[in-house]
Formats: structure tokens, sequence, C-alpha cells
């Protein structure tokens, strides 16, 4: 047998954090666990108390998905706010495959409600296997137009729409920017793709070094990817929608923020789309937090790295709302 492939070590103060995963024994995903998965942690009930307690306020749309199909928004803001504002249009991740639309806020809240008075709104997008590509990232550019259409209703500016999200919902959002932009729809005024899942092909080094080690390993992508796109993942026949590291042309796109970790298995599909947007001409900042798995600033969010992290993006952030030409 072969030796594994080197890598980079992970930070000390998250290696705990992956002795307590590990010591759990492997686990196998497999679609019977999925409906668990796709639960929320809290109910909607505790959800809406600790907004209320913090002076916000959620309500749920319904508007039409890929097809005309029902989908659902959630709207958060602050209580009684008036006037046009930004608006953060967020996709949860979860591997195109669980996750739940309610459960990504806290990712979001604690530096851009409490910062921004800005409206949040969450698409609660149709899930593979059931509903393959291209439904969820039409589901999520369906959404978006709708909310760009209605912004004099949900009182947002909507020359004002960022698109955010992580993991899968990263990647569905650098596929809605690029649809967007191709159909000539909402025009962005940023896009935040946090460890975007982006390049079904496998073929990567980071790929090969985070394979049963880490969080959402190689094992894992696969998975998603397969549930995503069966047969066609890795193949000739894939969108650069559904997946945008296959995009040759990245002109066009808005502002970015990206990042990853340097120990996690998007590493250098992140690396490698930053890279092809600066050649595009376009305005992007990179980040790759040295020593840092898939997810670890909401999962270790006290950590060191993960409050640099975090801070970075909510630094990010306020230059792109603080500026009138941005």
């Amino acid at each position: 047998m072969s030796d594994p492939m080197p890598r980079p070590p992970f930070d000390p103060e998250l290696i705990p954090f992956l002795d307590t995963l590990e010591a759990r024994g492997p686990v196998t995903l497999t679609t019977e666990m999925l409906p668990r998965m796709r639960a929320l942690d809290v109910t909607e009930e505790a959800l809406d108390e600790r907004l209320h307690s913090r002076g916000y306020e959620r309500r749920s749309l319904t508007v039409p998905g890929h097809l005309g199909d029902p989908i659902s928004l959630a709207i958060i803001q602050r209580t009684g706010r008036t006037g046009a504002t930004s608006a953060f249009y967020t996709i949860h991740g979860g591997g195109m495959m669980f996750g739940h639309h309610l459960g990504n806020l806290d990712s979001y809240d604690d530096w851009l409600l409490d910062d921004h008075d800005v409206v949040l709104i969450s698409v609660d997008y149709r899930l593979a296997p059931e509903h393959p590509d291209p439904y969820p990232v039409e589901d999520c550019y369906a959404g978006l137009v709708w909310v760009h259409d209605h912004a004099d209703e949900l009182g947002i500016d909507p020359a004002r729409i960022v698109i955010a999200g992580q993991s899968a919902g990263a990647g569905l959002a650098a596929g809605t920017a690029l649809l967007a932009r191709d159909r000539k729809g909402p025009a962005l005024l940023a896009q935040i793709l946090v460890s975007p899942m982006l390049d079904d092909r496998d073929s990567t080094v980071s790929t090969q070094q985070i394979d049963g080690v880490g969080v959402a390993d190689r094992q894992l992508t696969r998975f998603g990817w397969d549930a995503y796109l069966g047969p066609r993942r890795a193949g000739e026949d894939v969108s650069v929608y559904a997946a945008s590291a296959r995009a040759s042309d990245l002109a066009g796109l808005p502002r970015t923020y990206i990042d990853c970790g340097s120990a996690e298995v998007f590493r250098d599909e992140t690396v490698a789309y930053a890279t092809a947007l600066w050649a595009a001409g376009g305005d992007a900042e990179l980040h790759v937090w040295p020593g840092a798995f898939h997810g670890f600033t909401s999962m270790m969010p006290t950590a060191a790295i993960s409050r640099s992290a975090i801070a970075a993006l909510a630094d990010w952030t306020r230059r792109l709302l603080g500026s009138p030409t941005a």
C-alpha cells in the first residue's frame, strides 16, 4: 500500500474537534440518512424567539422556482425597518443534498444583521437526489429574479443585492451569478463564496490530500456530486452553472469575496476560481486560512483562526457597503 499523500497540517487549536469526530468512528453517508440531515437543529419558534430578542423579525414567502414550481424564501430584517436598503441573498450548504435554509442564518447574523441594516433573504432551493441539476441552481436563480423584481415591496435597493453562500451554497451562488450575467438578469453588487464547491471532476491535489481525513472529505463530496449530477459527474455534459470551475469566461462577474482553508478538499478549486476571476479582470479578494478544515468558522467559531476569518469577511463587507460607488 502506498503512503498517503502529504497534506498541510491542521491548526493545533482545531485538532481537538477533529479528534472528537475521529473517535466516533467512520461514517458512510447514505441516502437514508438525508432526511435527518435536512432537519433544522432548532424549532422555528425558537429561532423566531432568538431573532425577536435581538430586535429582528422573520417572515416566509412562497415564490415561483424552477419551471414555476413553488419554493420558499425567508426574509429577516430589523423590526420596524423602513426605506430601501441592501439585501443579502443567501444560499445554504449541504453538498446539494441536505441542510436547511433557516439553518444557515447563524453564519450571517452576528456580523451582518448586527452591523448593517440589511435585509437577509434565504432561499429554500430543492435538493438532490430527488431534484438533481438543474433544479437547485435554477431555483436559486428564480428566487433571485423574484427578489429583484419585487424590491419595492421588500424594501430593498435592487442595485445593492449581494449573493452569498457557503460550501455547496457557495457553488450555487457562483452558478447563479453566472446565470444572472448570461441571461442579463439582476445585476449583483457582489458575491461571497465561502469554501465553494465548484468542481465535480475530482482531479485536484486537495481532493487527494483530504481523503478520509478532516471534514467534508473527498468521499463526501463525490457522494454529493453523484447525487447532483448522476452519471454525468466528471464527464463532458456538465454545465458551468452546475460546476462553475468549468467556466472558461469569468468576465463581467461582480466584486467577489472568496475563501477556504488550506487543509480542506475545496482549496485548489477555490484558489483556481479566484485566479480565473483576476485573469478576467475581476475584483476578487481571496483568503486561504492556514490549517483550517472545511466549515471551521461555524464548527469552532471561537478558535483564533476562525475569529480572523470572520473578521476578514466582516471587514470586506464594511468596505463593500460603505463605498457609494461599489
